[in-house]
C-alpha cells in the first residue's frame, strides 16, 4: 500500500495489500553455475517505491554474470507502525521495523532458494538507494542479518546522525507517536485500527514512518553498532551525488531574506555555525546554499560517516564514489536542470539508458557500462576493479580517496569537505562525545 508514484518516464505502479514478492534475472544457462547475487531494496522514503519498475529490472547486470533478485517490503504505517500493544502481543517485546522484518524474511528466502536459480547464496550483495541504502546500512548493523549477505552497496542513504537529534526512533516514543496516529484515524485500539481499510495507511502519518530502536530487530543505532564494531562486517561500496537535492527541493523562490527562516520551517532551528557553513548573502548564493545543506544534511555526512566507521571498526574495504555525471533529462520537463541529483545514477547502475529516449551521448554509455560493471566486479569479488576500468582505490580513514564517477571516471577527495567537517563538529557536540575512531 502506497501513494503512487514513479521514476522519470515511468507509470505508477501497481498497488495492493498482496505485495511481499520479489523477481529474479538471471543469465541464460545458468542454472549449473554458483553465480554472485545482487538483492536490490527499492528507496522511496519507506513510503512509497515498486520492486517491478523498470528501470530496476536485471536484466543487463544479469548478463555480466550475476543473478539479480529485487524485492518488496511493507511501506508506510503498514511497514513501521509502533504501538504499545503490539509490542505486548509481540514475543520479542518490540514493534514497528515491520518493512525490515520483510527485507530480512527476502534474504533468508534467497538463502535457501537462490541456488535453484545458479545463484550462490555465500555471495550476497544487498544494494539499496536512498532509503533502500539506509535499509542497507540498517541490515549490517541488525543481528538478525548476520551471515545473509557478504557485500552491501549503499547508494545516496544510511542512518548514522546522532538519533539524540530524533527522541522518535526510541521504541518507546515510536509507540507514543503510533498511539497519536492511531487516535487520528478515530481507531485508537489495535482492534479498531485493524478495520481500517489499507488505503488510509499510506504516507509518511506525520512522521511516524521511519525505523525503530528496539530489542529485535534493530537493539543498537547503526552509528552505535559500527563504533562498537559490532556491524556485520562485509565488503562495502557507498557513495552519493553532487547535485542530490536539486530532484528534491525547488529553489528558484529561494532568497537571502528568507534564508535562516526557510532552514528553519523545513529543519527546526540548526545551530549557528551550520548556517554560516553555508554563505548566502545574495539570493544566487541563498539557492546554492540551501542545495548544498539539503545535500550534506540528507546524505552527504551520512555517506562519509558510514566510510570512516567502516574504514575504522570493520576489517573489509570500502569503496566510497560520489556519482558526477548529468543524464540529459529533457528539456522543459519537471527534470530539466536537475543535472547530478538524487537517483541519477541508477540509468547508469541497471545500464539502462534505452529506457527513456533522451540524447545520451557515447560519454553516456561508456559510463554506464563502466558503473554496471564496477558493481557487477564488487558483487563477485567485493572488489569493482576489473581488466579495461580505470582503477578504483580503497577508502581509507588516511587517504580518504573517492572515485569521482563521470565522463571521464577520476579519484579525488570526499565532496565538499569543508562543510561536512562543520556537521561533524555539530553532531560531535550533539553526541557528546568525539566521532568513532581507532
Amino acid at each position: 500500500m502506497q501513494t503512487g508514484v514513479s521514476m522519470p518516464g515511468e507509470t505508477p505502479p501497481a498497488v495492493s495489500e498482496d505485495c511481499l514478492y520479489l523477481n529474479i534475472w538471471m543469465p541464460a544457462k545458468s542454472l549449473q553455475k554458483r553465480l554472485p547475487v545482487i538483492v536490490w531494496i527499492y528507496g522511496g522514503g519507506l513510503i512509497n517505491g515498486s520492486a517491478s519498475m523498470p528501470l530496476y529490472w536485471g536484466d543487463q547486470l544479469a548478463q555480466k554474470g550475476v543473478i539479480v533478485v529485487t524485492i518488496a517490503y511493507r511501506l508506510g504505517p503498514l511497514g513501521f507502525l509502533a504501538l504499545p500493544e503490539l509490542t505486548r502481543e509481540s514475543a520479542h517485546h518490540s514493534s514497528g521495523n515491520y518493512g525490515l522484518m520483510d527485507q530480512i524474511a527476502a534474504l533468508k528466502w534467497v538463502q535457501k532458494n537462490i541456488a535453484a536459480f545458479g545463484g550462490d547464496p555465500h555471495c550476497v550483495t544487498i544494494a539499496g538507494q536512498s532509503s533502500g541504502a539506509i535499509s542497507v546500512s540498517i541490515l549490517m548493523a541488525s543481528p538478525l542479518a548476520k551471515g545473509l549477505f557478504q557485500r552491501a552497496i549503499g547508494e545516496s542513504g544510511g542512518l548514522f546522525e546522532p538519533l539524540q537529534l530524533g527522541p522518535k526512533f526510541m521504541l518507546a516514543n515510536a509507540e507514543r507517536d503510533g498511539e497519536k496516529y492511531a487516535a487520528s484515524l478515530g481507531a485508537p485500539t489495535l482492534k479498531e485500527l485493524r478495520r481500517v481499510p489499507a488505503s488510509k495507511l499510506t504516507g509518511d502519518a506525520g512522521g511516524l514512518v521511519h525505523a525503530v530502536i528496539e530489542p529485535y530487530v534493530l537493539p543498537l543505532s547503526p552509528y552505535d553498532a559500527f563504533s562498537a564494531g559490532q556491524q556485520n562486517d562485509v565488503a562495502l561500496l557507498i557513495g552519493s551525488n553532487a547535485e542530490e537535492a536539486r530532484a528534491l527541493v525547488d529553489v528558484t523562490r529561494q532568497t537571502a531574506a528568507t534564508f535562516d527562516s526557510d532552514i528553519a520551517q523545513s529543519f527546526g532551528a540548526l545551530p549557528p555555525p551550520l548556517l554560516a557553513a553555508y554563505p548566502h548573502a545574495t539570493d544566487e548564493e541563498a539557492r546554492q546554499a540551501r542545495l548544498g545543506l539539503e545535500r550534506d544534511l540528507r546524505f552527504g555526512w551520512d555517506m562519509w560517516a558510514w566510510a570512516r566507521l567502516q574504514a575504522a571498526t570493520g576489517k573489509h574495504p570500502v569503496y566510497y564514489y560520489s556519482f558526477q555525471q548529468q543524464p540529459p533529462f529533457p528539456p522543459g520537463s519537471v527534470y530539466a536542470g536537475w543535472g547530478a541529483s538524487h537517483f541519477a545514477e541508477l540509468w547508469y547502475v541497471f545500464d539502462h539508458l534505452d529506457q527513456c529516449p533522451w540524447k545520451w551521448t557515447p560519454g553516456d554509455r561508456r559510463l554506464a557500462d563502466e558503473i554496471s560493471s564496477y558493481w557487477v566486479n564488487f558483487a563477485k569479488s567485493g572488489d569493482p576493479n576489473g581488466l579495461g576500468l580505470p582503477p578504483w582505490p580503497a577508502f581509507t580513514n588516511a587517504a580518504s580517496d573517492v572515485q569521482y564517477l563521470g565522463d571521464p571516471i577520476t579519484a579525488g577527495e570526499v565532496p565538499a569537505i569543508k562543510s561536512l567537517t562543520v556537521f561533524d563538529a555539530v553532531y560531535t557536540m550533539v553526541r557528546g562525545k568525539p566521532f568513532a575512531r581507532r
